[in-house]
């Protein structure tokens, strides 16, 4: 029998709203009802890159369902506030709103800006004086972040401050120094001091020629899974334990894995096209 509270329209953000309070009140989910702001921290930061994956993958459907599992937090949250008196999604709506028009004079007041830069530059002094006036551009990260974004995100604030290479050369030649030092670092404690300022100077190298850190590992990661996986599945299709398989044929597994695996990349892109 269908349920006469649900609503008929789901296709609408109200009705979102509407079932989450459903499931969060008594004689609703029990496991919806218990949770909690910091028992959802988890879930909501998965989610977030379950949406990272679904862009990568180039699936609109899938992007689209995961995009609908971030709905789904904000609306927990704000169900979890209205209930303890704090707010609801209503004041979560009006302050995005107030926010995102705050914060582009450009389109929404007089201001004229000649490219996305200023727009950027502008962002930041509107968001520094809404934050009382924050001393440093250096400040006010989310210490939660994970490194190589936190390490980008501080480099794009200190470089639109003037703190910056004057070209991509003085960036290669840093990247090219600190891989020297750490061929010199001597003891454990030298050796991670010197990879961090590698790492630091790649990330920055990244950020010049417009490529996102994180998003660039998080790839290169997926790409390195995919062709280990790749090698493991041609030796056992051989007969051969892959383990046991000297270093030279391993290379020569990986070499066939990289075209395979290349082309089956190539193909998927043209589908998705």
């Amino acid at each position: 029998m269908a349920d006469a509270n649900l609503p008929q329209n789901l296709g609408t953000f109200d009705a979102l709203i509407r079932i989450v309070d459903r499931l969060r009140s008594p004689g609703g989910c029990p496991w919806d009802i218990e949770q909690t702001h910091e028992s959802l921290k988890r879930t909501l930061l998965e989610e977030c890159y379950e949406v990272l994956e679904a862009i990568d993958s180039g699936d609109p459907k899938r992007l689209s369902e995961e995009m609908g599992d971030i709905l789904v937090q904000v609306a927990f949250h704000a169900d979890m506030a209205r209930r303890a008196g704090q707010f609801d999604i209503a004041d979560v709506l009006r302050q995005v709103n107030e926010k995102l028009v705050r914060r582009h004079p450009h389109v929404f007041g007089d201001v004229r800006v000649k490219d996305a830069r200023e727009v950027e530059r502008n962002w930041d002094k509107l968001k520094e004086k809404e934050k009382g006036g924050r001393k440093s551009p250096v400040e006010g990260i989310p210490g939660a972040t994970p490194s190589l974004a936190y390490a980008q995100l501080m480099q794009e604030r200190v470089g639109r401050q003037g703190f910056e290479w004057e070209d991509v050369k003085g960036v290669l030649d840093k990247v090219a120094e600190e891989a020297g030092e750490v061929a010199r670092a001597e003891g454990q404690e030298e050796k991670e001091k010197e990879i961090g300022d590698l790492l630091f100077a790649v990330v920055n190298l990244a950020r010049w020629e417009g490529v996102h850190a994180e998003d660039a590992l998080r790839r290169a990661n997926l790409r390195f899974r995919a062709r280990y996986l790749k090698m493991e599945e041609l030796a056992a299709e051989r007969g051969q334990e892959f383990k046991a398989l000297p270093l030279e044929e391993k290379e020569r597994l990986w070499q066939e894995a990289k075209r395979v695996v290349g082309q089956g990349e190539a193909s998927k892109r043209h589908d998705n096209a």
